[in-house]
């Protein structure tokens, strides 16, 4: 039986709507889970709001609002925004649930209990962008290089884990499977923390003096826990941990999708504290690169340059803004937006490419055949190349890459857009003797529509339908591997001619 396959978005901290950034994580997960459910595999997609910190009580104070009317209001503005936009996960978790609060609760007493928590005083510099202390090497010209701003000098007396008496047990394993963190870029970057004197211990909590708005410390009700400490056990809390049945095989497949801008709490903190609360590690951690825009600066609340996924959805249609998202990015690394590149990538890629492959094997089947499929030839030209491409983007999807797999999969429809030209259908039309040849290239036109809709389902589900609809096949049930195999499209069926799947974007 195969490992449930269970994927995280972060949980997005809720002080501005959602953009582009939080749309891609978002999307690639939903992306993943899709395919893995295509291939037969059990999936189970987590994603929500992080709520505590100061940020939010920051927030709320300018909105005139209490911290958790805020919350309320500004978690449901990220659920709507991903069920407006068909993203599909299985639960919309939050920080201020009640079960998360138990299970962030049992988690540290665990660790408290294990030895792996002391009291300390500590003076030092704390980032409110952050929300934690920055040691003088994180710093650049004085400042927190994420958010430009200088730390405020704070001393008071918190709880500390003992992160450091982790670190060489989390960098052997980091060598010894590179797996753990990718793309490499990032491993490698987490082995040079590690082996550099940059980090220390974690302060864990908050002291109620200055913070209420928290989830309590279980030991000691004059703090509550730092917002990182909370935030990424609700990964646990999301699968049932810790006295649900079947949270330990769904977190046996843990994959978590980040942005780079997350990594050290996700790459550092994470690991250290379940090895030492004695709990097994995620499966990967995938972390991806910044959008950016004008000037090549990052897109991001902090920066008031956000791009929303509602405007886009709006203008261009979600189905191309995710097909751009998907197919733009390099997982990994840095890449930069434009709407000019979204027209390049509706008008080239699905008006050009896929659409027109539909609309003329459609319409040239309707004006030989009457519409009717023929029957396939007995050695397909196509065949190889099919099961090629459809072998690659199951590889580039086990890499997590979407931009690589939708790269394979359009070599497929290249191919049958180039086979339509060098067969030339509206000669062999006027020939008699070429009946058969003609029907035989008409085959593996539609053919190879069938399999580029199987494939392409996970990435553009709204857009998968539509060609199978066209091509008189119901959406597919069969599991991938049979669905993407040579010869499934039956002769005799017929097929509709629909409207045009991407039209064109006329711009000025």
């Amino acid at each position: 039986m195969k490992t449930p396959f269970y994927v995280t978005t972060p949980i997005y901290y809720p002080t501005a709507a959602p953009h582009i950034g939080s749309t891609y994580t978002t999307t690639i997960a939903d992306t993943f889970c899709r395919f893995e459910r295509a291939k037969g595999r059990e999936a189970f997609m987590l994603t929500g709001t992080d709520e505590h910190g100061e940020k939010m009580v920051e927030s709320a104070a300018a909105q005139g609002m209490e911290p958790k009317r805020f919350a309320d209001q500004m978690a449901e503005r990220f659920q709507s925004t991903w069920d407006t936009l068909g993203l599909e996960y299985n639960r919309f978790i939050r920080t201020t649930d009640e079960d998360h609060r138990e299970a962030v609760q049992y988690f540290v007493q665990r660790l408290y209990d294990a030895g792996a928590i002391e009291l300390r005083d500590y003076t030092g510099l704390y980032c409110v962008g952050c929300e934690r202390y920055l040691t003088d090497r994180e710093l650049v010209d004085g400042k927190c290089e994420q958010h430009q701003k200088e730390p405020e000098p704070r001393s008071e007396s918190n709880y500390f884990f003992k992160m450091s008496e982790h670190f060489a047990w989390w960098r052997d394993e980091l060598e010894r499977r590179p797996e753990l963190v990718q793309p490499d870029r990032y491993r490698n970057e987490v082995l040079s923390l590690l082996r550099s004197d940059a980090l220390d211990d974690l302060c864990i909590t908050r002291p109620t003096e200055r913070l209420t708005w928290g989830i309590p410390t279980p030991w000691d009700e004059n703090y509550v826990l730092y917002v990182w400490t909370d935030a990424l056990v609700n990964y646990l809390t999301g699968i049932g941990f810790p006295d649900h049945d079947g949270w330990e095989e769904r977190w046996s497949g843990a994959h978590h999708i980040i942005g780079k801008d997350i990594l050290k709490p996700h790459a550092i903190f994470w690991p250290t504290m379940l090895h030492a609360a004695d709990l097994p590690l995620y499966q990967g951690l995938h972390v991806h690169g910044y959008w950016k825009g004008i000037g090549d600066q990052k897109i991001s609340k902090s920066l008031g340059n956000l791009v929303d996924p509602l405007v886009m959805r709006d203008k261009y249609g979600f189905a191309a803004f995710r097909y751009y998202l998907l197919r733009e990015m390099s997982f990994g690394t840095d890449t930069s937006f434009s709407e000019e590149g979204v027209v390049r990538r509706v008008n080239d890629d699905l008006a050009n490419d896929l659409g027109n492959l539909l609309n003329r094997s459609i319409s040239m089947l309707a004006k030989y055949f009457e519409g009717v499929v023929p029957d396939p030839p007995a050695d397909a030209e196509l065949a190889e190349t099919s099961e090629r491409v459809a072998a690659e983007v199951d590889a580039q999807m086990q890499s997590f890459n979407t931009q690589r797999a939708l790269a394979a999969l359009w070599e497929l429809v290249s191919a049958a857009n180039k086979f339509i030209d060098e067969k030339a259908p509206w000669k062999l039309a006027k020939d008699p003797a070429a009946a058969d040849a003609l029907g035989h290239a008409m085959y593996e036109c539609l053919e190879v529509l069938r399999i580029t809709a199987v494939l392409l389902a996970p990435f553009l589900p709204e857009t998968s339908p539509r060609i199978l609809e066209s091509l008189g096949q119901p959406a597919s049930s069969e599991r991938l591997e049979g669905a993407v195999r040579w010869g499934g499209l039956p002769a005799g069926t017929q097929t509709v001619k629909i409207p045009a799947l991407f039209p064109r974007i006329e711009t000025e």
